[in-house]
């Protein structure tokens, strides 16, 4: 399995992990507040349903958030190859290795850190729509486009 194949693939289970999580969790808030509803009665009651139902729109919130980050993983091909740096590129620049898809935590995977990078991020404004030998600043730092898959 290539680079590329193994990244998305790590990628896609983590995020379907994630969402998994959370999905629980509001489902478990759910059923708490259910439960709380029919014994209960009085302020503190309302006031503990009131704090789950925040805690439930917070969670709504973040599985928002990682449903459209596994939309945005899930468009990519990764069979397709880049000779521009564009969605779903796996770029070579500064010692780093970037994958543009959209801003997720770091996995290692050979022995190697890959950095999922959103295009829209400052590093991967930099890095749209070039290609290997373009070299730019970031932060006071130099990089240069060694490869891009």
């Amino acid at each position: 399995m290539s680079l590329k194949k193994q990244i998305l693939s790590r990628y896609k289970e983590m995020l379907q992990d994630r969402i998994d999580v959370f999905q629980d969790m509001i489902s478990g808030l759910t059923e708490d507040a259910q439960n709380d509803a029919k014994g209960s009665a009085g302020d503190k009651h309302e006031t503990a349903l009131s704090m789950m139902h925040l805690e439930q729109e917070k969670l709504n919130h973040k599985l928002t958030e990682i449903i459209a980050q596994k939309a945005v993983i899930d468009k990519i091909n990764a069979s397709q190859n880049h000779k521009v740096v564009g969605m779903g590129s796996l770029v070579k620049a500064g010692g780093m290795v970037l994958f543009v898809s959209a801003a997720l935590p770091k996995i290692n995977i050979e022995g190697q850190n890959i950095f999922a990078i959103s295009p829209q991020s400052p590093l991967g404004s930099k890095l749209i729509g070039n290609q290997a030998g373009y070299s730019f600043d970031m932060n006071g730092k130099p990089y240069t486009i060694e490869s891009v898959i």
